[in-house]
């Protein structure tokens, strides 16, 4: 006889309380895949308003602790909250971005068969399926929000030109503009200047500077240079816990951080 199915979860969890400044707490988290530990009891707070640079070696466990925070990846053991009281690990991916937590992915994946406009109107959040959403009429107020959006992103001129057409970097926009459109709370970034050019590069600096106003930012990049110019908090991960969080000047002259990534 098959199951009953179980009732969707009306209400998001809540655990005990996190610091009240912190939109995100991860508590004691460790993830292992086949005996190798990915996350091992790692502890990361990151506040309301605040704008983050995460970095470190390949393997440090940057792109684990992002799948754990998405929801994509359960954690072995630990505490990760959102707001002083959602507990993530227990929710999926759908309910995790619901929440208002969005995340983008190091390559674009836009629809480059629409226009930049048309991907933005995909993404604005809806209760309708994505068609009836792309031939929905339009308010007043989503065209307004797509206007800002666009102004954001440095791409109001080619609104209408197809994704396909756009440079790496304006893809790139056009994915950070994506999730703004569904107006989260938190954004994670996977290194969001990869393969842009330097101009693209400097313009994504104020860019994000511009989006932190308003949003809570993880910034994970390996460009040095790129993370010097946000002037932000900068936390050193490796095997998979924090080994060094302050300014990028400080970082740089820590002999732990020099050891295990900047001197490679």
């Amino acid at each position: 006889m098959a199951e009953p199915a179980l009732e969707p979860m009306s209400e998001a969890p809540v655990a005990a309380a996190a610091p009240a400044e912190s939109i995100l707490y991860l508590e004691g988290v460790s993830v292992s895949f086949d005996g190798f530990k990915a996350l091992n009891s790692l502890n990361l707070i990151i506040t309301r308003g605040e704008m983050r640079s995460i970095i470190g070696p390949n393997g440090a466990g940057k792109t684990t602790m992002m799948d754990v925070v998405t929801g994509n990846t359960r954690p072995d053991e630990g505490r990760v909250l959102f707001g002083e009281n959602i507990d993530l690990t227990v929710l999926d991916e759908t309910a995790v971005a619901n929440l208002g937590i969005g995340r983008k992915f190091q390559k674009p994946t836009v629809f480059e068969s629409l226009s930049v406009f048309e991907n933005l109107h995909l993404a604005l959040r809806t209760d309708r399926g994505t068609f009836k959403t792309l031939f929905a009429r339009m308010t007043d107020g989503q065209g307004e929000r797509i206007d800002r959006v666009l102004e954001t992103i440095r791409l109001t001129e080619r609104r209408y030109d197809l994704a396909g057409d756009l440079s790496h970097g304006q893809k790139q926009w056009l994915e950070i503009g994506m999730l703004l459109a569904q107006e989260p709370e938190l954004m994670l970034l996977d290194e969001p200047v990869a393969g842009m050019t330097d101009a693209e590069t400097e313009q994504t600096v104020s860019l994000l500077h511009e989006i932190a106003r308003d949003h809570s930012l993880i910034v994970v990049e390996h460009d040095m240079e790129f993370v010097r110019n946000l002037d932000c908090q900068v936390s050193v991960l490796h095997e998979g816990r924090v080994i060094a969080e302050g300014a990028m000047d400080s970082i740089k002259s820590d002999p732990r951080v020099i050891e295990v990534y900047l001197g490679r």
